[in-house]
C-alpha cells in the first residue's frame, strides 16, 4: 500500500489520502463529507482512504499518530495535514486556495 500511494502521489496533481479506522466515529461521520467536498468541489482531485488498522506501515510511513487524518499534496508535495479535529469549511477553504493554482 505505501509503494501504491506513493506512486499515486507522484503522478497526480492534487491528492487527498484519508487514513481512518473503523472503529472511530468521527472518522466514520466525516468521510462521506470528504468525498462529498471533493466530488462536488475539486473534481481534478484525487482521494484515497486508507485504514490505519489495515495498513499500519503505511499509516507509519507517512507519520500518522490519530485517526482521522488527512494529509492534501499538490504536485508530489505535502501541501497541508489535518488530525482529529477536522473542519470541512477550513479543509474546502485551504484545498480551494491552491486549487485553483494548480488546475486552472
Amino acid at each position: 500500500m505505501t509503494d501504491s500511494l506513493k506512486q499515486k502521489i507522484a503522478t497526480e496533481k492534487g491528492l487527498i489520502a484519508y487514513f481512518y479506522s473503523d472503529r472511530c466515529a468521527p472518522c466514520i461521520s466525516l468521510r462521506p463529507k470528504v468525498s462529498q467536498m471533493v466530488g462536488g468541489g475539486f473534481p481534478g482531485m484525487g482521494l484515497v482512504f486508507i485504514n490505519s488498522e489495515d495498513h499500519p506501515e503505511t499509516t507509519a510511513h507517512f507519520s500518522v499518530f490519530a485517526n482521522p487524518a488527512i494529509i492534501v499534496f499538490f504536485e508530489g508535495k505535502e501541501y497541508r495535514r489535518y488530525s482529529k479535529y477536522i473542519s470541512i469549511n477550513e479543509l474546502g477553504g485551504d484545498i480551494e486556495r491552491i486549487y485553483t493554482m494548480v488546475f486552472e
